[in-house]
């Protein structure tokens, strides 16, 4: 009978933390408002120009989240993006490559609850117009080019309604890195009392009439617009009618046509009784910059104007935009460069849902990605303990697990479910079986107590994986037995894992399997059983024997409260007894404790740990040293077991290169 000792999982300490990953590219450019600009403010250091929940008056009144909570689909003709755009649930739809609207000028009806966005920039509509009827609700539009609707002749657009979007009498919509240009009448028109509206990071290029706001008497339309790029336009710049509040905050202006029209070529147009806030916005080659209507309200603060000529009208008091919520105004001279680089399409802008906020729980975020995922789709795990499992089935790859804790701490995924109840795999809190995964700044937990029940199966994954081109980063692993598995989906089929800046604990073979596993600038603890002379072993490799790498330990850090000489660094696993289950294990550059033995391999399961390919090379710390029962690697060899090496395999995969 097994004896079970009192609890000897440690309190988790706050080891290897590190600060979560900003996801939005850093930084405002570090330029001061100069020329003619009257004081900005000035940027924090660092701004998400990509963050995936609106600002401004689309994220009132309950806020814009399109399709989120609706399953994730990928859209290449016209057929599929119309089927889904009007369909009566909620989708987020992925547009891939360029998809062209027949008959030319057709509309492509969105309905409420929608998210529509290009996969990286290649996402395009061509000829076509996406359309949102009267009543239509909570869309998001992002990512994408709609263009070349133009008809020859036609600049005014009094022949042809060709728009990119336009919109009647909706309700919270977010306009949002995308790319419009040479249509057939206007690009952007938001028509009749639509409300609660965002259009950021626009661009609006080769056309008459660019953005046009209004088409109404009533005085209710609440937008945003902030760093669009106007280039090639002649109005609609925009032109806002009737607006209840218009802030128009870092849009840049230039190269405006130039056609001498007195009249109608302009930039920006406060019309009616719009109240309009124009702030830090640059004009270059602008005639008639900013001007308001003797009904309107126009206040300009901070803006920078180079080569123009015409109006330039400040009356009223219009409104404070802080009074209905918070934003970050990036110096006027930043303006130019920040919009150029940041407006339209950009590859890294992808799909993120959100836990709890969209789904209920990691696993229906997981169930919402297509199968046959080939495009990256995150799932942002907000600060808290799931007690739940998930598993991330082989048809679903390409998925970013993420936590948006400040540590990985913070977001826990916990079960507790031992081998007794289902076996091993079934014990795991989290199966990965597909390939492509990434998971970061999160825990994964197991936290069966072994010493408090009588079981067989004392077996209890927090983590188990099958697929190939897995990474973990700054994550932790908590468990006793077989804590983490990396395995392959068979025996001759290498999986890889790459672990970096994360900690593992356990006691019994709590790192084992089959995968090509690196851990580099880690910790691992070996947990106490109690124990004099053995209270566990860390490894239980089970590689095949044409594989030459198994696990690489290196550049780590294993601790342990365990008393001196008690614990292994591995042992040969041979499941089921198969004999081409060869363990290869290398501990390389590594700082040992005193808990380790002298002698750290041994045998399993009636097989020699002279038979496996155990090493160690330049380790160092009081469990470090040099015997007979301690094989060292070549200096030679080890220029060939590096961390390149083992994940390198004949596609060239090398996660370890973009740190």
């Amino acid at each position: 009978m097994t004896q079970h000792l009192h609890s000897k999982r440690l309190q988790r300490p706050g080891l290897g933390k590190v600060v979560a990953a900003v996801l939005g590219l850093v930084a405002a450019l570090s330029l001061g408002a100069v020329g003619e600009a009257k004081a900005g403010v000035q940027t924090p250091a660092s701004v998400d120009r990509f963050d995936d929940q609106p600002h401004g008056f689309a994220s009132l009144a309950g806020g814009t989240t399109g399709g989120a909570g609706g399953k994730v689909v990928t859209v290449t003709d016209q057929a599929s993006l119309a089927k889904y755009a009007a369909a009566e649930e909620p989708y987020v739809i992925r547009v891939s490559g360029a998809i062209a609207v027949e008959p030319f000028g057709s509309d492509i009806v969105v309905t409420s609850n929608k998210t529509v966005i290009g996969v990286g920039d290649t996402g395009e509509i061509v000829h076509g117009e996406l359309h949102l009827n009267p009543g239509t609700s909570n869309v998001i539009i992002r990512n994408l080019t709609i263009r070349d609707s133009y008809v020859e002749g036609d600049w005014d657009g009094k022949t042809t309604d060709f728009d990119a979007i336009q919109m009647d009498t909706v309700d919270h919509v977010w306009i949002d890195h995308n790319r419009f240009t040479h249509m057939g009448d206007g690009l952007l028109d938001i028509r009749k009392d639509s409300q609660y509206i965002t259009v950021s990071y626009n661009q609006f290029t080769n056309h008459n009439k660019a953005l046009g706001i209004g088409w109404t008497t009533n005085v209710l339309t609440q937008i945003t617009i902030d760093h669009n790029w106007f280039t090639g336009t002649k109005q609609r710049n925009p032109s806002a009618d009737n607006c209840a509040y218009a802030h128009l905050y870092n849009n840049y202006l230039s190269a405006q046509v130039a056609d001498g029209d007195p009249v109608w070529t302009y930039g920006n147009w406060s019309r009616g009784k719009t109240r309009m806030v124009i702030e830090n916005s640059y004009y270059d080659g602008v005639q008639h910059p900013y001007q308001a209507d003797a009904t309107a309200e126009l206040v300009q603060r901070g803006s920078i104007l180079k080569n123009i000529s015409g109006r330039t009208d400040e009356w009223g008091a219009a409104f404070d935009p802080r009074e209905f919520y918070p934003y970050r105004l990036d110096p006027a001279a930043a303006v130019p460069a920040l919009v150029e680089r940041f407006s339209g399409p950009q590859k890294r802008i992808g799909v993120t849902l959100h836990v709890p906020g969209d789904y209920p729980t990691v696993q229906a975020a997981v169930d919402a990605v297509p199968d046959g995922n080939a495009v990256p789709v995150t799932i942002a795990v907000a600060p808290g303990t799931y007690r739940a499992k998930v598993h991330i089935p082989a048809t679903k790859p390409n998925i970013v697990l993420q936590g948006t804790g400040r540590d990985r701490s913070d977001t826990v995924i916990v079960h507790d479910t031992p081998a007794a109840y289902g076996g091993s795999t079934g014990s795991a809190t989290v199966r990965i079986a597909a390939n492509d995964v990434t998971a970061r700044h999160l825990t994964f937990s197991n936290d069966f107590d072994e010493a408090a029940v009588e079981l067989n199966g004392e077996q209890a994954l927090a983590m188990k994986t099958t697929g190939d081109r897995i990474v973990f980063e700054d994550t932790a692993f908590l468990g006793n037995q077989d804590t983490l598995m990396t395995d392959s989906p068979k025996l001759d089929v290498i999986s890889r894992v790459y672990i970096r800046d994360s900690y593992i604990e356990g006691d019994v073979d709590f790192l084992y399997g089959r995968a090509t596993t690196v851990v580099e600038r880690s910790v691992i603890r070996a947990l106490s059983r109690g124990s004099d002379t053995n209270n566990g072993y860390i490894t239980a490799a089970s590689t095949w024997t044409g594989n030459p790498y198994g696990f690489l330990i290196t550049g780590s850090k294993i601790v342990s409260d365990a008393p001196a000489g008690s614990f292994h660094l591995g042992r040969p696993w041979h499941p089921g007894g198969e004999p081409a289950a060869i363990a290869q294990v290398l501990i390389r550059d590594t700082e040992l404790p005193a808990a380790i033995k002298a002698s750290p391999w041994t045998d399993m399961s009636g097989f020699s740990w002279k038979d496996a390919r155990f090493a160690e090379y330049r380790n160092s710390g009081p469990g470090a040293a040099v015997t007979a029962d301690r094989p060292q690697m070549s200096d030679e060899d080890a220029r060939a077991h590096t961390v390149a090496d083992y994940l390198r395999g004949s596609d060239g995969w090398a996660p370890n290169a973009r740190h």
